[in-house]
């Protein structure tokens, strides 16, 4: 099995620490920047960041459905890594300046892909269609702190 990797960034207008903020917010901004590609949202435990317990589908395609349940920790400041317990998925958000009143947002999410055929296509294809998925949430997200 390889490791299968997805990145996508995005210079979002605001401070870095109001963005962080943002992102780590899950009783509130988190469900209102998410893509129709999440579904059954929920906050299982706490809500702001660190220890926060967290659950949602992700449908990367018309056929893959991803059911997740993730811990969130934040192991460095403007870090937030979500790891999914039903799967090797890990999502890793930074948040750094970008220049007077602006911040640098990627988000990176990292799995233990298929072997054989199927991984190759899963190599190739899935980082792309989660990079679409990521561009769509981190444009809510800078819609959201730019208000």
């Amino acid at each position: 099995m390889a490791q299968v990797e997805a990145t996508t960034e995005r210079v979002v207008t605001g401070q870095p620490d109001d963005v962080f903020d943002a992102l780590a917010d899950y009783n509130g901004t988190r469900s209102k920047i998410l893509s129709e590609h999440f579904s059954e949202y929920e906050v299982r435990e706490g809500g702001d960041g660190e220890g926060t317990v967290v659950h949602w589908k992700l449908q990367a395609t018309s056929k893959r459905i991803r059911d997740c349940l993730l811990d969130v920790s934040e192991p460095t400041d403007g870090e937030l890594v979500e790891k999914d317990r039903n799967s090797s998925m890990v999502t890793t958000w930074r948040v750094t300046p970008a220049g007077e009143g602006r911040s640098r947002v990627v988000v990176t999410t990292v799995w233990d892909g298929a072997g054989g055929i199927g991984g190759f296509f899963e190599r190739t294809f899935a980082p792309k269609g989660l990079g679409r998925i990521y561009d769509e949430v981190l444009a809510k997200l800078a819609a959201e702190v730019e208000k």
